[in-house]
């Protein structure tokens, strides 16, 4: 009798500190909000900060209601529906809503999903920052919480057709990063450009960020809170043994997840400064930093069945690749990817996924042929890719034939900050920037769309001026 509630005693403990596990690891996911925030605050002008920092907390505040309400129950009836298992409409919503007595972990494991959806969702800001709507991004971020996100998972994750075919995604590089990285892309070619980003030959004006700083600060963040989304996921720290002694739980695998971790995000930096030096002669800070992260997300599939070795060798791929594929996305596509988060969170997160089958353990230990490990990676990939580029694009696109994706010229150039907003982030600088975007000549674009000749004379004649038939005004083009 003594053994009995010593072992149930022994239960509630092991319980208790698994959950308070799962709990820590949530709020540090949930703390690479503040690194989302910087760096792409960072890589925006000045006088778009306060836009991007409203993003941030609006994706929060609003996904975060709307993934507990519906998105968390349509995850498990897509995954019921498309895997086979039993499942039920109604059972999905209230047993979220009110779980049974003693159902401790629901929550618990509702808000652990919840900063995974999350990360999905705010990826996107970076893509369009400068010219969406606060209202078009807040609406997608709606839809993506509910619906877009929750598939993605229900496929996957929540035991549907891509889990049961073999898929394996450990902790999100494309359910989360890809998925986000990939909704970025379709955005920002559906929106469209910013003003004076392109010319009309082609070529490409750089618009720098503000603040190299924030960029750097925001990327140390998000590596901090990387360590809650794969070594937080490998393992629980405690568990019964069947003979009612605790245990630890398997932490020669949470060792090895944040060995690998570890080593794939300093290859990605090591990857990206590498191919940025080979072809400019400098080592540029902003692509080290985002190689650094495209590091992280490239193992991110697989940080539990590889071994550090093949950490080291996705990490520099993914590094290697954010600068050709960014040049590929700027100069061939002509889209403008404001925060690289294709080449970050998509393209990265894609290769690790698909690089699964010739570093896992399992195909170099004989256990599994290339062919079953490659097979399932394929198909998820595409099947992922398909549906977050056409729901994305279906949402947006109707979004510019109502009129509602982007703000106008004149609000761009203004900054969203005062368009959107009615503030100024930095008062003291005597208002926004004025003359920020570097045209490929040398020169800088002035707000009104007129150039800043490189000796510094003004070129008026870029500024052609009509008059409107229907209002009788001028418009500046």
């Amino acid at each position: 009798m003594l053994s009995t509630v010593l072992q149930s005693d022994l239960s509630a403990v092991v319980e208790g500190v698994n959950m308070m596990w799962v709990l820590t690891v949530t709020f540090l996911i949930f703390f690479m909000h503040a690194g989302f925030a910087m760096l792409e605050a960072g890589q925006v002008r000045s006088k778009n900060v306060a836009n991007q920092l409203t993003k941030n907390l609006l994706t929060w505040s609003v996904g975060v209601i709307v993934y507990f309400l519906v998105g968390a129950a349509i995850s498990t009836i897509v995954g019921g529906a498309t895997g086979g298992g039993s499942y039920s409409v109604v059972g999905a919503f209230t047993d979220l809503y009110a779980p049974e007595a003693g159902s401790a972990g629901v929550w618990v494991d509702w808000l652990f999903g919840a900063v995974f959806a999350m990360t999905a969702a705010t990826i996107v800001s970076g893509a369009v920052a400068g010219r969406a709507k606060l209202r078009a991004y807040v609406g997608y971020t709606i839809l993506l919480a509910a619906v877009i996100y929750p598939v993605v998972v229900g496929f996957t994750w929540g035991g549907g057709f891509l889990d049961a075919l073999g898929f394996y995604d450990f902790a999100g590089g494309v359910i989360v990063h890809a998925m986000g990285g990939i909704a970025g892309l379709t955005a920002a070619w559906i929106i469209g450009p910013r003003v004076n980003r392109f010319n009309d030959d082609g070529s490409v004006n750089v618009i720098p960020g503000h603040s190299m700083t924030f960029a750097v600060l925001g990327t140390l963040i998000l590596a901090f809170g990387w360590y809650g989304f794969n070594v937080g996921t490998s393992a629980s720290p405690l568990a019964l043994a069947e003979s009612g002694e605790v245990v630890l739980g398997s932490f020669e695998t949470v060792g090895r997840v944040a060995l690998v971790t570890t080593l794939g995000m300093a290859a990605g930096a090591i990857g990206a400064a590498g191919v940025a030096t080979y072809k400019t002669g400098k080592v540029d800070t902003l692509y080290v930093a985002n190689g650094l992260l495209a590091g992280l997300v490239g193992v991110t599939s697989v940080t539990d069945v590889i071994v550090w070795p093949g950490a080291i060798a996705i990490g520099l791929l993914a590094g290697a690749q954010l600068p050709i594929v960014f040049e590929f996305v700027e100069k061939r596509l002509q889209i403008d990817d404001v925060c690289a988060v294709f080449p970050v969170h998509g393209s990265a997160g894609l290769l690790g996924a698909l690089a699964y089958p010739f570093v896992a353990t399992a195909f170099w230990s004989g256990n599994a042929s290339f062919l079953s490990l490659a097979i399932p990676q394929i198909t998820g990939v595409v099947v992922i890719s398909l549906w977050t580029f056409a729901a994305t694009a279906l949402v947006f696109g109707a979004l510019r034939a109502a009129g509602q994706a982007r703000v106008s010229r004149d609000h761009e150039l203004e900054g969203l900050d005062s368009s959107e907003h009615g503030v100024d982030t930095y008062p003291e600088f005597g208002g926004p920037d004025d003359a920020g975007v570097v045209r490929s000549d040398g020169g800088t674009v002035r707000p009104d769309g007129g150039t800043i000749c490189p000796d510094g004379d003004v070129a008026t004649d870029s500024i052609a001026v009509e008059t409107d038939s229907e209002t009788d005004t001028e418009i500046k083009i």
